[in-house]
């Protein structure tokens, strides 16, 4: 059996134990972050003049708003894989025939659960 004595000294090893492994990894991740950011500061250099982007020639990109219609999905009673359907470059959606926007339907709520009447 073992006395008050015994217990305290193996408690009192165990918790140097458990300190000198904890300070074995915090000096590691001290040194594995000051080695990483040795390597940053001497790996990596600023860009020249030369290598910076440029505009294209014909002026800044603009964007563009276009209604997109999906494509149909071919009925077929077997399984397709993807790289079977219509243009795997393809993006799935044509522009549309119209192109306006579609609007709310006048006196609609606009929203589902906003307490109004709707249109019914």
């Amino acid at each position: 059996m073992e006395t008050a004595a015994d217990l305290a000294a193996s408690r009192g090893a165990l918790g140097i134990g458990l300190g000198a492994a904890a300070l074995v990894v915090v000096a590691l991740l001290i040194g594995m972050f000051a080695f990483g950011s040795r390597r940053t500061r001497n790996g990596s250099r600023r860009p020249r003049p030369e290598e910076q982007p440029r505009m294209p020639a014909g002026g800044p990109v603009r964007e563009v708003r276009e209604q997109r219609e999906p494509d149909e999905v071919p009925r077929s009673d077997e399984r397709m894989t993807p790289h079977e359907l219509n243009g795997h470059g393809n993006a799935g959606s044509r522009t549309g025939a119209a192109q306006e926007r579609p609007r709310w339907d006048e006196g609609s709520s606009g929203s589902f659960g906003s307490g109004g009447p709707g249109s019914h």
